[in-house]
């Protein structure tokens, strides 16, 4: 045993030792500020922001994801499958110890052509009871980069979790905002059936006391039938949208609640942040900072196989042909050793290897940084969409406004005879128009809120995971 005592020194002495390039982070050219300036701004990103609409059965349905949304469920199940992979590569950074025992007879012929000579006994048995060992001596740091690959795997699908929940609760948030923006088109084009449908009986009368011609009671009956025929489309989106809404809750398809209007969301704050926060608050980006540790520690490990590799295995027990001579001092077996293997000629394997792992990590590198760019435009595109959105929508309630009084007045210079029907068909069909256009920009405006708010990431991942059994 005394035989083992330098190799030990030498392997703790060189324990240390680990070959293969040591991660750092790659500099990131990110910019001062963001393109669009936002003075109204708020420190909200580690916010439960969805909960500033100020909707219970928006939140009931948001925890409802958060617990049910199988892609949720399936990223919590790879997360569990990494850590186990971790632990499986960890242990090899220890020794692995184990038993075997055999307990057995047999008994030789007395008649055959090798039958023993009388006398002799027929009859043998053979008792074994055995402890072994064996560990690999990470000298060149092979386990250690396993290890480390395997650790940063771990967090990739952890973060990847985390980005399936940042996905998943802005999904439901914008499912959500979009089913009260059809409900609120249908609810204008129900409003808009029924008044030219009035229109149409009183036309009916006067067509039938000579008033007006055929002509003109033919258009209003072809406005009421437009308008008629905008509803079942708006019911089928709505369908649809209900569908889409349950299978992001793991649900089947069916009916969805609901709570406040459109009109009466309220619309999230701008959150704030700088370029550079968003490489702390994206998972993404973290998740493609992880896979890049991960490639870059199978670097080590590559590299590991030009270096011999050194294990200690032993093995002490106990073997005798007699049961009870089993444990005497007579029985004991023992045997250790420290194999050495070295490569001498691969024709290129080991190389070749390490080639294609160099290769795998500037693949991780690229899509490092092509995630972190993706970020960037994302986060700038939203808030130019808010930001345009909103002037937008300004606009539109400004014709909406003007459209009113046009068709009010249109229709008092018709009624007066002042002015063909033709006046009165043109102004109600642009308010008809302005009014789903100005419903539907609405709807875009917290739609650009929650891309806001999922582009720039951050503690809010949290709140929802604290919502249901994600976590």
């Amino acid at each position: 045993m005394r035989k083992l005592v330098p190799v030990i020194f030498i392997t703790l002495t060189l324990a240390g030792c680990m070959v293969g390039p040591d991660y750092q982070r790659p500099t990131v050219e990110t910019p001062e500020t963001w393109r669009v300036d936002e003075k109204t701004a708020q420190d909200l990103a580690n916010t439960a922001w969805w909960r500033q609409l100020d909707d219970p059965v928006l939140n009931e349905l948001i925890a409802t994801a958060i617990d049910e949304n199988k892609d949720l469920l399936i990223a919590t199940a790879r997360v569990d499958q990494f850590a186990a992979q971790y632990g499986v590569v960890r242990a090899d950074l220890y020794p692995q110890l184990g038993a075997s025992a055999q307990f057995g007879q047999q008994q030789v012929t007395e008649k055959g052509g090798n039958a023993l000579p009388s006398g002799y006994n027929t009859v043998t048995g053979n008792q074994q009871l055995v402890l072994n060992a064996s560990w690999e001596l990470d000298i060149w740091g092979r386990i250690r980069r396993s290890t480390e690959a395997a650790r940063a795997s771990l967090l990739a699908s952890e973060e990847g979790r985390r980005g399936v929940i940042l996905s998943l609760v802005s999904s439901v948030a914008v499912s959500y905002v979009n089913l009260r923006n059809l409900d609120k088109q249908l609810e204008i084009s129900r409003q808009t059936a029924e008044l030219r449908k009035g229109s149409y009986e009183l036309f009916v009368l006067r067509y039938e006391a000579g008033i007006i011609n055929e002509m003109e009671l033919a258009q209003s009956r072809s406005e009421y039938e437009q308008a008629l025929a905008t509803i079942p489309q708006i019911q089928k989106d709505i369908a649809l949208q209900e569908n889409a809404i349950n299978v992001l809750l793991g649900r089947n398809p069916g009916p969805v609640s609901r709570g406040r209007s459109l009109d009466d969301l309220k619309l999230p704050m701008i959150p704030e942040g700088l370029p550079s926060d968003l490489l702390e608050r994206r998972p993404d980006i973290k998740q493609a900072e992880q896979n890049l540790i991960a490639a870059n520690a199978q670097i080590g490990v590559a590299k590991a196989a030009y270096f011999p590799s050194i294990s200690l295995t032993g093995f002490f027990g106990f073997a005798s042909s007699d049961f009870s001579d089993l444990f005497t001092g007579s029985a004991k077996v023992w045997q250790y050793s420290a194999p050495i293997t070295a490569p001498i000629f691969t024709a290129g394997r080991i190389s070749s290897q390490v080639k294609v792992t160099e290769a795998i990590q500037q693949q991780y590198l690229y899509q490092y940084q092509q995630t972190i760019q993706t970020a960037f435009r994302e986060v700038n595109d939203a808030l130019a969409d808010q930001n345009l959105t909103r002037k937008q929508l300004e606009a539109q309630n400004q014709r909406v406004l003007a459209l009113r009084t046009y068709a009010g007045l249109a229709r008092i210079r018709f009624d007066n005879g002042y002015s063909s029907y033709i006046e009165v068909l043109d102004a109600e069909r642009s308010l008809f128009d302005v009014e789903l256009a100005y419903v539907r920009t609405h709807g875009s405006l917290f739609q650009a809120m929650i891309n806001l708010y999922k582009a720039m990431g951050g503690g809010w991942i949290t709140e929802a995971e604290s919502l249901g059994g994600a976590g």
